[in-house]
């Protein structure tokens, strides 16, 4: 058992299009009366990561109450520092803790979180430009990246229906982008340069709310999983969706589906980035991609 000195909840009511908001009194009341305890409320974009990077020392805990983007920001302020994190998943799609803990339940998760055990996880770290940043779920570039962008204009659906329109107005348009990429594997290389439909490298086995990407995917394995989709008519795509949901396109022809210590990517033209769902827009020249094993400790 863990034996912090200080939990700070990072609770961000924006989460699930605003929905998370309705959480506050029953988030408040979890921790009501713990001295240990503090609850910080977030009122803006990059807030929790704001919130973690000054609120960070020896023997805290950091707590992110959201969803995956309030996730990535509190592991990008304190990813290396030796702080320990948890989650409470109150966004809309809650990837990252569908791995770490497959069988979670919101009703109970804060009062657990006081009496659980730690594990270190790796995290994926990305370079691009004079920039660095990490994900702890996954990355996309192009077309996931896209619907990403898509999914944060689409102020009036929430959850999954959000995902699903997002994804259809992305693919009406979409067209396969050409890529340079090289994966590092575990004592091999794979190069190519080639029209690519989708692009993925996840830490976690989930992305989207229910698409098993990775479905081999493990959290402390010191190697991220690769998932790329070869160039396909678009009519083609919707077989993929039934099989990415089922994690069954890694067997697929026009997959390719590997375990990497490093990609390295190469954009001629400006794209669309998201890390765990978080959108970095205008992305072009050489993006490097590695894995930090066991970068980070969680509950």
């Amino acid at each position: 058992m863990n034996n912090f000195l200080r939990y700070i909840f990072i609770f961000n009511p924006a989460a699930d299009k605003g929905r998370a908001s309705r959480k506050t009194e029953w988030l408040k009341a979890q921790i009501s009366g713990r001295t240990d305890s503090a609850l910080f409320t977030t009122t803006y974009a990059g807030h929790a990561e704001d919130i973690a990077r000054s609120e960070k020392r020896e023997g805290t805990c950091m707590i992110a109450c959201g969803g995956d983007g309030t996730l990535h920001e509190v592991v990008n302020a304190v990813a290396g520092e030796g702080v320990t994190i948890g989650i409470v998943p109150i966004g809309s799609a809650n990837d990252f803790i569908k791995t770490l803990h497959p069988q979670n339940k919101l009703h109970t998760v804060v009062t657990n979180l006081f009496e659980a055990k730690s594990r270190n996880i790796d995290i994926g770290s990305v370079s691009y430009g004079d920039e660095h940043r990490f994900f702890i779920n996954s990355l996309g570039i192009g077309f996931t990246g896209r619907i990403a962008k898509c999914i944060k204009m689409v102020s009036w659906l929430k959850g999954e229906l959000g995902y699903v329109y997002a994804l259809f107005s992305v693919l009406f348009v979409h067209k396969s982008l050409t890529m340079g990429i090289k994966i590092t594997l575990e004592d091999s290389f794979l190069e190519f340069h080639e029209p690519v439909f989708a692009f993925s490298v996840l830490n976690g086995k989930i992305e989207g709310g229910k698409f098993r990407i990775a479905p081999y995917a493990e959290l402390s394995d010191g190697l991220l999983d690769v998932c790329i989709l070869k160039a396909v008519p678009k009519h083609e795509f919707f077989r993929y969706v039934y099989k990415y949901l089922c994690g069954i396109h890694i067997t697929d022809p026009q997959v390719i589906y590997c375990k990497a210590k490093a990609v390295e990517v190469m954009l001629e033209n400006l794209e669309v980035m998201h890390l765990d769902g978080e959108v970095y827009d205008g992305i072009c020249g050489r993006i490097m991609i590695s894995v930090v094993s066991q970068g980070l400790q969680v509950l």
